[in-house]
């Protein structure tokens, strides 16, 4: 049985509302004011709420505003009851989050119909939702562990043969063991990151007020942060000289920490898989607040089936390649510029070039 909760202060028409309701075979409870309305709503925790906007205290308006700051109420269906039918009024509401706007006087026919549509809605999201974690359980469960393990058995024979051995080792030994074990250490870090981050942005996708908080944030300088990740990934792969940068300015709806992660991935991906001595170009163009960043490299490259097929946790042709890694990169990166609302795009010709861009966004 689905709980709707009504909020109205008028005693006469929350009567009726509950009367209908309860002839459905609803659960209904109901509060005369927004502040009661406010307090049971996250008490009760509503499949639906009804809520009328001109009332004293507290009106519609703020008991919308106050539900959507809680995670847990901020996704319950909100339907409005109002005597007026202006156009500006009903634009606030919706601005707001409300799902659905009724003007009074309204027929049981049009408040039943907007309830089940919004349930139905609702619903199908849920049932949406659910299916795409059942998707993330399902690949972490088959993939963390094995990823997890690598990293970790390597440690774990390293540190066994330095305790073992240190009163042997030669100092040059010791320090190959370090290397190793710093190396191994860092990529364990860095796998544990990714997929932590990759199961935040599924969860983010299907939740309207974190992608709204998301997207309200903003980079005034989107060249200073892909020149500084740039330089550190052709520094950590002691390629320097390879890295060719060719950046307009722009500033971008999205975080810095984000934007670094975009950059960072592809470049990583472009110096690995590409032999030193060969380009990496990055470039950046703003054209009609579309900020495109495109990463180019010459080597390895996709089939076009591979590229089709990109989704996480695939690393293609691992036994054929000692690159280690989650195959997390362009998964991640694909999955950062939809949550901002833009979208990857890769083009690659095996063994001779592939090109990665990530088109967002601007306000600039």
């Amino acid at each position: 049985m689905n709980k709707i909760l009504v909020i109205e202060d008028e005693q006469f028409i929350r009567d009726v509302i509950l009367e209908i309701l309860e002839a459905e075979n609803f659960e209904a409870i109901s509060a005369e004011n927004g502040e009661i309305g406010v307090e049971l709503a996250q008490e009760i925790i509503p499949d639906l709420i009804i809520c009328d906007i001109m009332m004293p205290k507290l009106d519609g308006y703020g008991v919308l505003n106050e539900l959507r700051q809680y995670p847990v109420t901020a996704t319950i269906p909100f339907i409005f009851l109002t005597a007026k039918a202006d156009k500006a009024d009903w634009r606030q509401g919706m601005d707001l989050g409300a799902d659905d706007y009724l003007t009074k006087p309204f027929s049981n026919e049009e408040l039943l119909g907007a309830i089940a549509s919004r349930l139905e809605k609702q619903e199908a999201i849920g049932k949406s939702t659910e299916k795409k974690l059942d998707t993330l359980r399902q690949s972490l469960a088959l993939s963390l562990p094995h990823e997890l393990l690598r990293p970790l058995n390597d440690i774990s024979d390293f540190s066994k043969e330095l305790w073992e051995k240190s009163d042997v080792l030669e100092p040059f030994a010791l320090r190959e063991i370090a290397e190793h074990i710093q190396a191994d250490s860092e990529l364990l870090h860095r796998l544990i990151h990714n997929f932590l981050l990759y199961a935040e942005l599924e969860i983010a996708a299907t939740d309207p007020q974190k992608l709204k908080a998301l997207r309200s944030r903003k980079i005034i300088s989107s060249q200073a942060v892909i020149t500084d990740t740039a330089l550190q990934k052709s520094k950590q792969y002691g390629r320097e000289a390879d890295l060719h940068l060719e950046l307009q300015e722009a500033s971008v709806q999205m975080s810095q920490a984000d934007l670094q992660k975009i950059v960072e991935e592809i470049i990583d991906n472009a110096f690995k898989f590409s032999d030193a001595g060969t380009p990496v170009r990055v470039s950046s163009i703003l054209e009609q607040n579309i900020f495109t960043i495109q990463v180019m490299d010459n080597g390895r490259g996709m089939t076009t089936e591979q590229i089709a097929s990109l989704g996480a946790y695939i690393q293609f042709e691992r036994r054929l390649y000692e690159q280690q890694g989650s195959g997390l990169g362009l998964s991640i990166i694909k999955r950062v510029a939809e949550v901002y609302g833009g979208e990857m795009v890769v083009e690659s010709i095996p063994k001779q070039q592939t090109i990665v861009q990530v088109i967002l966004p601007s306000n600039s």
